[in-house]
């Protein structure tokens, strides 16, 4: 019996997605639990694992922008002995008369001369080495692909694993771009022909390319994060606190622990476990607003914001009160990486106590974060840079001092709440020994 291939619900807060790529193509064998897409969500790229055995009998929704709501029909499979009919008599069962998706409205990007681009191509084919396998390709490095129409499978990868990223193919493209242009100029300079004189306006055309504007699609990931940064501060009364943290002490504590010849701690691990100690110490702050109640949270979960390729994502330290410091710096590197890999599993990133965003290895002396709902708060972290201070005697000196700006829902914490924890967390910073504990 034929069965249908449909969209999963990937995502609590997702209503749909979008298919990265096919991981089977249509006459490919399918085993129960082998990959058969990556469907990309608006924080991960996950994939869907097959229900059923069979044949991958027909793609109903390609790759690509269009989003698709949850069990909307991606596909059929078909078992030993069926076909059309089968595969026919499946759809209609689900109700598919026309391709289910709904393609989000975009402008593409202006294209190259015809003449360009059949030699962009032909570079590609004849120039680059092709990879033979399944491709790991970023949906930025596709989008721009297929936009620049560019093989991918003659495009060297630099990302994890060989995955080609954004710049690999942004990259490709200019190369193929200009071996096309040096390849039509002799042309132009020997004849005056009308066809020398189209090549000549096709020259021009792709040189211009540069200096004109050009409209990328927006990602699943892009639009949840303007939606749901959008509707944060429109409809959430943030309010701010600042606090100065002196660092000397943790930073030379760090420095004896790496001395142990073990994995290195970050500044940011440190960051993480006192962020969750202070909530274990003010537990009125670990809460979230619902219109109906204020919701309790039992553990101290700490997300840690990670930028990736596609946006911001925020993967979840969960009970990392009671995690070692060095468990913690762990579990932060493996979500790192999973998370600029696309890998994250939605039970990675949903929920949380409240969120850590560092800029301080930019530069940034301090800011304002964006509370990330469901979370009442945020806490934005400035650089560790020497300043000149006043000590208990009353002289100044040079010390290293960081500056944090905790973001809170007033909905949800009063001012002395969000005090009490950040001095809490001052305390921990300064005092780093309590940290290990």
């Amino acid at each position: 019996m034929a069965q249908l291939i449909k969209m999963p619900a990937v995502a609590a807060d997702s209503a749909t997605g979008a298919i990265a790529q096919w991981l089977k193509q249509k006459g490919d064998m399918v085993a129960v639990g082998d990959a058969i897409a990556e469907i990309e969500t608006d924080k991960a790229v996950v994939e869907i694992a097959a229900e059923h055995a069979g044949v991958l009998a027909r793609i109903v929704a390609p790759a690509g922008p269009a989003q698709l709501a949850v069990n909307a029909i991606l596909g059929v499979l078909i078992t030993e002995g069926e076909g059309e009919d089968e595969v026919e008599r499946a759809l209609a069962e689900g109700g598919v008369t026309a391709a289910p998706a709904t393609t989000v409205s975009a402008t593409t990007a202006p294209t190259h001369p015809a003449s360009v681009v059949e030699q962009v191509v032909t570079h590609n084919a004849s120039s680059e080495p092709v990879q033979s396998g399944r491709l790991l390709t970023s949906p930025a490095a596709r989008r721009i692909a297929a936009e620049h129409q560019i093989d991918l499978r003659h495009v060297i990868g630099s990302g994890p694993r060989g995955r080609i990223l954004k710049d690999d193919v942004q990259r490709a493209a200019r190369t193929a771009v200009s071996h096309a242009v040096a390849s039509l100029a002799p042309a132009t300079q020997q004849t005056a022909s009308p066809a020398g004189s189209q090549a000549s306006q096709g020259v021009q055309g792709v040189q211009g390319v540069q200096g004109e504007t050009q409209r990328t699609a927006h990602t699943s990931m892009r639009r949840a994060i303007a939606r749901r940064l959008s509707d944060s501060k429109q409809t959430i009364p943030h309010f701010y606190l600042s606090r100065d943290c002196r660092m000397d002490a943790l930073l030379a504590l760090r420095r004896e622990i790496a001395g142990d010849g073990a994995q290195r701690v970050s500044v940011n691990d440190f960051i993480v476990r006192a962020a969750a100690l202070a909530l274990r110490a003010v537990p009125a702050i670990n809460v979230s607003w619902d219109d109906d109640a204020l919701i309790h949270h039992q553990t101290a979960d700490i997300a840690v914001a990670v930028a990736t390729e596609g946006g911001l994502v925020t993967p979840i330290v969960r009970q990392a009160d009671v995690k070692t410091l060095r468990y913690v710096s762990t579990e932060i590197a493996a979500l790192a990486t999973d998370a600029r890999e696309h890998r994250l599993s939605p039970a990675q990133y949903t929920g949380g106590s409240m969120t850590v965003s560092n800029l301080g290895m930019y530069g940034v002396a301090n800011f304002a974060a964006i509370i990330n709902p469901p979370q009442a708060c945020i806490l934005a972290v400035g650089a560790a840079e020497k300043r000149a201070v006043v000590d208990d005697d009353g002289a100044i000196v040079a010390a290293t001092v960081m500056t944090v700006t905790l973001s809170a829902d007033h909905r949800a914490v009063d001012g002395a709440v969000a005090a009490t924890w950040l001095a809490a967390f001052h305390q921990l910073i300064e005092h780093p020994v309590r940290i290990l504990l």
